[in-house]
């Protein structure tokens, strides 16, 4: 790697042993940037001496290819070092990674020897003893340096006020992440898988994407196979029409071990700026439900069903665009011999309105002509029973197919077929799924969004937060407050929707997130107090997830509680519920009630009535599933009241605000298909969703859910 002419006095650290560091940090500008230009930017004006720019190094990072941002950070640290003749630390990293550790403790400790040596070298704290690593028993034996370093700093040139004073803060490596996530219980296989995951840097632009190679090669793929399925054709611009505007987007597709197998490069059209009636009609399309996705997975884990995953390539240039649409030329080409011309869409094109609607359409009819049929729980789950009463599941969530079942022979023609009408690639065992990271072993299925979490942590500037053990505040007062000081709306609404998707792995979070999610209206100063804590209890167990085990049995289970008048606002209750497939939690709920209820009673009930809709649910799944059970489900309440009214068919005043709900549980009840018995508050398992617990609560309750963290260090 070539050096910069500015970088005279660059020590002893290779510019491999730096790419190294870097290939493991593909977040690293995303950290140096928001840190150096939130946190640090007062210290350099104090310190002119050290003649570094802040703006430039920001301009730097963020304007620079992949390679380009490696190779400028690289410099970054080696100017710093050289500028305030600090040794000690190049010989510490030098000596630290020779060391043979974990890839993910290594990209956890380097990330904090990294942000950890700028920091004290641009506020100048003084070392009287080598620095060291983060304590953490599984790598620490391997990571400390076995001879002395020269710690001496030259403060001479400093102010007076930076040499005297003793100045610490509260940074990465008080609270280092490697010391909440970790992989020494992967397999070899998922341990690469999850390495892999975090090993390339997605572009932020247009621009950077062009200055790399690998991104410019998969544009220019993306490219042909629009213009080899005819996409669209270039024409003059009608004077009555407008066009669509479109843009690039950027993603790196996985083989089934983990490693890179292609950067994907997707033109995607502006269709926001789409008017309805004139170049666009009917758009509903539906989309996999991540409940049905969790529960094929635990009938595969009760089963031993093996679990397949295919990626449809460019998926809506199957589906045939009615309406008549114009889009500009896609950015980073040209075409010199046209000039000034649009292209007028022949097939449907990423990020269209209609697009979704038009290649479901096309793979249902695909799907319909080979003998599959739609399930009516979920219209995204196909199905087809074998006459020896074999059964084989697809759902597809846009591009993303996973198949399962217990007919191994069709499964294998399904793909044969799936090949010939689109072109598909096989993808191998589900590993990684809408963001979800899948883990499969003898014990069960583990589920979880580590990955996003880390992400997000380090998108927020909390991967140094101080980590805390519950995510809302036992007997919270969040509420409307009209004299507390406003947000950023903008910001908040797109934290907690990071969040709501978190939670689809997390239901240890859920109700946190419902009550956040009620003021994204108008956010407060205390309303985001609320969720950066739940990033600090995040920060705690980044890999917490979803364990499903083989349980022996496909029982349907469920526990309903409600937080009568919990909400100060109002004084409406919080319903939660949880339910279970073979042993498996598979869906919950935290919600708050869409009327005032007068008794707890009558919230319970309500309460009730929501968790029976979800198992009624879950019942018709499992039934086209070709699972039958002859016994009622169990809907566990821990309120007598509630459970009595429930079978008690006179109506008297605790029941006519809820006679609809009343006569529906007693159906059900009547018919057999739900039974109701009590169960002690100590045992609710639905008790976290409806209010903040202890921290001993929420654990036990955590524990009986199934949540585990595989993730976690020794």
């Amino acid at each position: 790697m070539a050096q910069n002419n500015n970088i005279d006095k660059i020590s002893n650290l290779p510019d491999s042993i730096l790419c190294h560091i870097l290939s493991f940090l593909p977040t690293i500008e995303a950290v140096a940037t928001s840190i150096l230009s939130s946190r640090w930017t007062p210290l350099w004006t104090l310190v002119p001496n050290l003649d570094f720019d802040v703006d430039e190094l920001n301009e730097t990072l963020t304007s620079s290819s992949s390679d380009q941002c490696h190779f400028s950070f690289a410099q970054i640290l080696s100017r710093v070092w050289a500028l305030r003749n600090v040794n000690s630390v190049e010989k510490f990293q030098l000596k630290w990674l020779q060391s043979h550790c974990d890839p993910i403790d290594v990209d956890s400790c380097v990330r904090a020897v990294i942000l950890r040596g700028v920091e004290q070298l641009c506020l100048n704290i003084s070392h009287e003893e080598p620095l060291k690593l983060p304590r953490n028993p599984e790598i620490v034996s391997s990571l400390e340096p076995t001879t002395p370093v020269d710690s001496h700093v030259d403060d001479s040139n400093m102010p007076i006020a930076l040499r005297k004073s003793t100045r610490t803060c509260p940074s990465i490596y008080r609270y280092p992440i490697s010391n909440y996530v970790s992989s020494h219980r992967l397999s070899p296989s998922c341990k690469a898988f999850a390495n892999q995951l975090s090993s390339v840097s997605i572009p932020k632009n247009l621009q950077e994407a062009l200055n790399n190679p690998r991104w410019k090669a998969a544009m220019v793929e993306e490219m042909e196979a629009l213009q080899k399925n005819s996409t669209w054709k270039l024409v003059e611009l009608p004077k009555d029409k407008k066009t669509v505007g479109c843009k690039w987007v950027f993603t790196v597709k996985h083989k089934a071990d983990g490693s890179i197998e292609r950067f994907k490069a997707r033109l995607v059209a502006k269709g926001y700026t789409q008017t309805y009636g004139i170049d666009y009609q009917e758009t509903f399309a539906p989309v996999a439900k991540i409940n049905t996705i969790r529960v094929l997975l635990s009938l595969a884990a009760n089963l031993e069903w093996p679990l397949q995953q295919f990626d449809v390539k460019n998926a809506f240039l199957h589906g045939d665009l009615e309406e008549e649409v114009y889009m500009d030329f896609p950015p980073g080409f040209s075409t010199s011999s046209e000039s000034g011309k649009v292209c007028r869409l022949r097939k449907s094109l990423y990020g269209l309105k209609q697009s979704p609607r038009a290649w479901f359409g096309r793979f249902t009819h695909s799907m319909r002509k080979y003998g599959y049929h739609q399930s009516q729980s979920d219209h995204t789950l196909f199905l087809k029973h074998s006459n020896e009463g074999k059964v084989t599941a697809l759902i597809v969530y846009v591009d993303d197919i996973v198949v399962t079942g217990n007919d191994i022979m069709e499964m294998g023609k399904l793909k044969t077929y799936l090949a010939k009408e689109f072109e598909i690639k096989d993808l191998g065992t589900l590993r990684y799924f809408l963001g979800i990271e899948v883990a499969r072993s003898k014990e069960g299925i583990f589920v979880s969004q580590r990955k996003y979490v880390l992400d997000l942590l380090v998108e927020t500037g909390m991967l140094a937060c101080k980590p805390i053990d519950t995510p809302i505040e036992q007997n919270h007062r969040l509420g409307e407050d009209v004299d507390d000081t406003p947000v950023d709306r903008e910001r908040y609404q797109k934290l907690v929707g990071k969040l709501i998707y978190l939670s689809h792995t997390r239901p240890d979070i859920a109700f946190a997130v419902s009550v956040v999610s009620q003021f994204m209206h108008a956010p407060c100063e205390k309303h985001m107090e609320a969720v950066y804590r739940i990033l600090r209890y995040l920060k705690s167990a980044p890999g917490k997830g979803l364990m499903l085990y083989k349980n022996g049995h496909l029982e349907v289970e469920g526990y309903t509680d409600a937080d009568w008048a919990g909400s100060i606002t109002d004084r409406r209750s919080t319903s939660g519920y949880c339910t279970f497939v073979g042993g498996n939690l598979v869906t919950w709920r935290s919600k708050k009630q869409s009327v005032v209820a007068r008794s707890s009673a009558e919230a319970e009930f309500r309460a009730m009535a929501h968790g029976i809709c979800e198992m009624l649910w879950l019942k018709a799944m499992l039934k086209e599933l070709g699972v039958h059970s002859k016994d009622p489900m169990k809907l566990y309440c821990d309120n007598k009241a509630a459970i009595s009214i429930a079978h008690n068919p006179v109506q008297h005043d605790r029941t006519k605000h809820v006679e609809v709900d009343r006569h529906f549980i007693k159906e059900k009840l009547t018919e057999g298909l739900i039974c109701t018995p009590f169960v002690r508050t100590e045992n609710q398992l639905a008790d976290i969703l409806t209010k903040g617990v202890s921290n001993k609560i929420f654990n036990s309750a955590l524990d009986k859910l199934g949540i585990r963290d595989i993730y976690a260090p020794a």
